[in-house]
């Protein structure tokens, strides 16, 4: 298997190296060929590895491919851990790429950079392929990075664009500050435990929750929470948590695709992933799981609701990806790990999905994302609208979608959960609920219902995508109705993270959960009744007040934004994050820079040492010279003097 393991990691990077040095070689449809056929190797070889893993009952297969170093005892190895969590990420990132591929050859047709796009997006794969399949820190750190560079290579593609440039500095900038903190975690887990191997570390997790250190003096620290904590701090960054959750919705000035690709199925699932293979670390650290839990919760609720604000149709969709990945690092904190990862697979599909769909609308639009100069565009384009339906469903929750079973599980869990802070986790996440359906439902009434906002030259020529971007659409929108029915069971309450989640006992809230599971459609009818925790109800609530606002009395919005100018203007500004970080943090960044500039480089290092000591050697030289004088009469006395001097000396010392 270890042939099979490696091919689908080659695959993709085979393809981005084929397409990045010979696209014009070999012409656009060589390079989409080139691409889509490295990725869909990657996903019918991810798709038997999951076969194989879960219903042939293959062993989980750990171990080293290639020692790259070996430093005072320490092995810097690539190697691959594939068990029941590694199979289902591998099966979802090459199914949502694929998709993603093949939509990329109808919407980046007429791009000049169409060849650099594809081999992006196929490094891109290969990046998150070797984070999720990797056994020690070393290999996914190298993952973790490599899906941060290519995801600021994506973002700003269109360099000529001055908001897709800022947008991919700020991306690269945001997670610098988070990739800082996961190095240091890292660097703890090496310092007290002596070794990069997952299992090694995860095996002296108990004994670490006994350590402590001293960072500050006098202030004792747990030497697992501080660690946890830290790689955490690297989760905020790539999955886009609260405060270091700013530079995902300006990720939106790349392509449509590789905004579902970074939102679905690559680089934002990274923390989510890494947090739930770090279970054996965080099941001991309490405090750890306190902070994913309020950090998860504050984000799940306060990103959605500056999605109701947002006019840009791809950004209502890009907080309403801020906030689901709230809910999937809530269900961490409450060691529901099972429940978020589940969450993310579900959400991979519906969220590529409607991507998707609004990149369908963008085309026919001819590039028109404000959704107030949509309206009306169900007739024109019914397998976009009946697809956006099924993706709106699905991320509303309701019943019998797949968003549904993972949502609903996720909630019961959190109410279920006695980790400090899951009462206001469980409401956050309760009146998300409503957010989201409210969200959603306004976009899809503005975009396709109601009255036509539609430019009259653009009318003219609207008209359905073509095949290759549906197609897409109607295969991702299939296991967004499907998949939960079949995978609620036995992903989610049964065995199949037996190999790869660890929890305490007192602490498995989805175990006791599936205690109480008498399979999906009982799943489905307990929603209708479940009145300790009525998402269904607050679902349908936000979907009827969306339907009043925006299709029955749609004049309302703008006289409710005059009577409540203050709250808007505040989630208009999404909370003033973003002035913080322009105004006060990057101002006084570039005014300490600007000081030691002016100060340590100009004055001290250029003034003092280098221009300084080259100046003392001027006027050391200038008087030293004055004795060269070319008599010999002097030389000769110079001598004497000298002779005299080293006489006396050796006389005193007589």
């Amino acid at each position: 298997m270890e042939t099979v393991y490696l091919a689908i990691v080659a695959a993709p990077l085979l393809a981005a190296i084929v397409a990045g040095l010979f696209g014009v070689q070999i012409g656009r449809a060589g390079t989409h060929w080139v691409a889509t056929a490295g990725v869909a190797v990657s996903f019918v070889l991810s798709t038997l590895v999951l076969k194989d893993v879960a219903w042939d009952g293959a062993p989980v297969f750990n171990a080293t491919v290639y020692r790259w170093a070996s430093i005072g005892g320490i092995n810097m190895e690539v190697g691959f851990l594939i068990d029941h969590l590694t199979a289902l990420m591998m099966t979802v990132v090459t199914f949502v790429s694929l998709a993603v591929h093949v939509y990329t050859i109808g919407y980046m047709r007429d791009d000049p950079g169409y060849q650099r796009f594809f081999s992006y997006i196929s490094l891109f794969t290969f990046a998150m392929l070797m984070l999720v399949m990797s056994n020690n820190f070393l290999q996914l750190f190298f993952g973790w990075e490599a899906v941060g560079v290519v995801s600021y290579l994506l973002i700003g593609f269109w360099f000529k664009k001055e908001t897709a440039i800022f947008a991919n500095l700020k991306a690269f900038l945001v997670n610098r500050v988070g990739d800082f903190g996961f190095l240091l975690g890292i660097a703890t887990l090496l310092m007290y435990t002596g070794s990069l191997d997952y299992s090694e570390v995860f095996a002296q997790a108990e004994r670490l929750s006994g350590e402590t250190t001293e960072i500050l003096p006098g202030r004792q620290w747990s030497v697992l929470t501080l660690a946890c904590i830290c790689l955490f701090v690297g989760a905020m960054g790539k999955s886009a948590q609260v405060p270091l959750h700013v530079w995902l919705p300006d990720s939106m000035e790349g392509p449509t695709p590789i905004s579902a690709l970074i939102h679905a199925a690559t680089m934002v699932t990274a923390g989510i992933f890494m947090v739930a293979r770090m279970s054996p670390l965080f099941e001991y650290s309490a405090t750890a799981l306190s902070v994913v839990l309020v950090i998860g919760a504050t984000t799940a609720l306060f990103m959605g609701l500056i999605g109701i604000v947002q006019h840009d149709i791809k950004r209502v969709v890009a907080y309403s990806t801020l906030s689901q990945l709230g809910y999937m690092t809530v269900a961490l904190g409450a060691s529901a790990y099972a429940a978020g990862i589940f969450h993310l697979a579900t959400h991979a599909f519906f969220k590529a999905l409607l991507f998707l769909a609004a990149g369908s609308v963008i085309i026919a639009l001819h590039h028109e994302q404000d959704m107030r100069k949509m309206g009306g565009l169900r007739k024109y384009m019914p397998i976009t609208y009946w697809t956006s339906v099924i993706g709106t469903l699905a991320l509303v929750g309701f019943p019998g979608f797949s968003g549904f079973f993972s949502k609903d599980a996720l909630i019961e869990a959190v109410h279920a959960s006695n980790t400090w802070g899951a009462g206001y986790a469980f409401w956050c996440v309760l009146l998300g609920v409503f957010v989201t359906a409210l969200y959603s439902f306004r976009m899809l009434f503005l975009v396709f219902h109601g009255q036509e906002r539609i430019e009259p030259q653009v009318k003219e020529h609207l008209l359905e995508s073509p095949p290759v971007v549906t197609v897409p659409l109607i295969a991702l929108a299939i296991p967004s109705v499907l998949i939960g029915w079949f995978t609620v069971g036995p992903v989610l309450f049964g065995s199949f993270f037996s190999d790869s989640i660890f929890v305490l006992e007192h602490q498995d809230v989805v175990g006791e959960l599936a205690a109480e599971f008498h399979g999906p459609m009982a799943f489905v009818t307990h929603a209708f009744v479940n009145f300790t925790s009525p998402a269904l109800y607050l679902a349908a609530a936000g979907a009827a007040v969306a339907w009043f606002l925006y299709i029955f009395r749609p004049a309302l919005p703008a006289l409710l934004q005059q009577r409540l100018s203050w709250p808007h203007r505040l989630l208009t500004n999404k909370y003033y994050f973003d002035w913080f970080n322009e105004q006060v943090l990057a101002r006084t960044t570039r005014g300490v820079a600007g000081l030691l500039a002016r100060v340590g480089d100009q004055l001290l290092i250029d003034g003092v040492a280098v221009n300084g000591s080259a100046r003392l050697v001027a006027r050391v030289s200038g008087v030293v010279r004055h004795l060269q004088t070319g008599y010999l009469y002097h030389y000769a006395f110079a001598m004497i003097i000298g002779l005299a001097v080293m006489i006396g000396w050796l006389v005193s010392e007589i």
